[in-house]
């Protein structure tokens, strides 16, 4: 039907505007393809560094001792050193992040020019042992010996590959938070979920294997693998525009930066809502750790075979794996925060259970299964959490922050736990009571963040506090 104009003549009424959906992010505006290919090229880097992080610690570790390494120097190099160095540079690197500008984005900058430096740095990991007795004989009798020139070696290179890795891994959900629409940020960590258990199953089933006799190799397939894919990501992503930052206080740079610290301080560890957050998050993420950290000591004193185990475990990957894509469309309809509250009261209710209930070889196995399963509800659907919570302009800062309070969580749990299994003469199945506790914790402190994250607009009209 066409309604007349003033003369009495029909005229045809306005169609609506029609043409392909578009999806908008900042300055960033995406079609159905160019969405599709911004999802490939951060999963293609994401695939590189999972496969760099799944393979470092266990490869590094056995290395370690061959090498003849202590017990005390495997802690210290694959615990205390990457912690202490995220703790110093990661809130450094983050907001000078966020205040940067360029060509190249606020991002991209930190995340191409350690690239290259990490694949050199895994690369040197590969060739320790050669390396270090070059330097043995040419120190000649000055040398401490063979094996301590060889561990010297590696520990130069695997300091300096954490250094740079702290680097990147400090910007790089800044990127996601920049460059992935919100509407589908859930479905894209859904995503990004799957792409790291794909990546723990391959090296899981096919190289952990080899990696006492061909270390050699797994280290450089992992750096060209690195170098190559993550260089790919970082030039075929695009950033938008963003608004200048701040104006920097005056005056000399030593006065700026201490101004600097002040106002991270005081943004991010003042506000009541994001220490709750950051708590939260905290004990979400540690809850696992009682029993990730002593499910193998458990398994071995009830007579669980580790082929046995590592089914398990491979068990574990394939449920999380098909419940990635459904967990994130979940997340980005229902939001992370609902799902983070369900999974943790599921979480500490069974884990309490197991606790209890775990006796023999059988139940271990269905609690164990349980444990990462939920584990992974959990990791999924909140994985976006921090996209959702945080401000967008201050992203890396913030998660940053929150990254700072969960490394004292993790510095203090493992020594702790381990002293009490100790005392209490190495009970195992305690293991689930703790992460049943923190479980509950989580939920409880999250339950509050939901209260504020209520008085704060709510899922519809949310406004992160600044």
């Amino acid at each position: 039907m066409t309604p007349p104009d003033a003369s009495g003549s029909s005229v045809p009424l306005a169609s609506p505007p029609t043409g392909p959906r578009l999806w908008r992010t900042g300055t960033l505006v995406y079609t159905g393809a160019g969405l599709a290919a911004l999802f490939a090229w951060l999963l293609w880097g994401d695939f590189a560094w999972n496969m760099k992080d799944r393979a470092i610690g266990p490869v590094a570790q056995l290395m370690l001792r061959q090498f003849g390494a202590s017990d005390f120097l495997v802690g210290l190099l694959i615990g205390s050193v990457p912690a202490a160095i995220g703790l110093i540079l990661g809130p450094v690197i983050s907001v000078r992040s966020d205040r940067h500008r360029g060509r190249w984005g606020r991002r991209i900058p930190y995340l191409l020019i350690p690239t290259p430096i990490i694949a050199l740095s895994l690369a040197g990991l590969a060739f320790t042992a050669p390396l270090g007795e070059m330097l043995h004989t040419s120190l000649g009798a000055s040398s401490p010996g063979e094996t301590e020139c060889r561990l010297f070696v590696f520990g130069f290179f695997f300091c300096t590959f954490e250094i740079f890795q702290t680097i990147a891994q400090a910007v790089f959900g800044g990127l996601i938070n920049d460059v992935v629409p919100v509407e589908v940020i859930g479905r894209f960590f859904g995503l990004f979920r799957a792409v790291s258990l794909i990546a723990g199953m391959i090296f899981n089933f096919w190289l952990i294997g080899y990696a006492e006799t061909h270390y050699f190799y797994i280290f450089l397939g992992l750096s060209a693998l690195y170098g190559i894919g993550f260089s790919l990501m970082c030039l075929k992503v695009k950033e938008g525009d963003y608004p200048p930052p701040p104006p920097l206080e005056p005056g000399n740079p030593l006065v700026r930066s201490l101004g600097t610290a002040r106002d991270y301080l005081r943004e991010c560890f003042t506000n009541r809502y994001y220490l709750l957050v950051f708590l939260a998050l905290m004990l979400g993420t540690l809850s696992g750790g009682p029993v990730n950290a002593f499910s193998v000591f458990y398994a071995k004193s009830i007579g669980l075979e580790m082929d046995a185990y590592g089914r398990l475990i491979g068990i574990t990957f394939a449920c999380s794996l098909a419940l990635t894509w459904f967990l994130g469309a979940l997340a980005d309809r229902y939001h992370p925060l609902r799902l983070g509250i369900l999974s943790m009261l599921l979480y500490g209710v069974v884990m309490l259970w197991a606790g209890i209930a775990t006796d023999d070889a059988r139940t271990f196995s269905v609690m164990l299964v349980a444990h990462g399963v939920i584990q992974g509800i959990y990791n999924t659907g909140t994985a976006s959490i921090g996209q959702r919570l945080f401000p967008r302009l201050k992203f890396a800062q913030f998660a940053s922050a929150a990254g700072i309070i969960s490394a004292f969580g993790y510095m203090l749990m493992p020594p702790l736990l381990g002293k009490y299994l100790d005392l209490s003469g190495h009970v195992y199945r305690h293991t689930f009571l703790f992460s049943g506790a923190l479980g509950l914790a989580a939920f409880g402190v999250l339950l509050l963040v939901w209260r504020g994250f209520r008085r704060l607009g709510g899922p519809d009209r949310y406004q992160a506090p600044e």
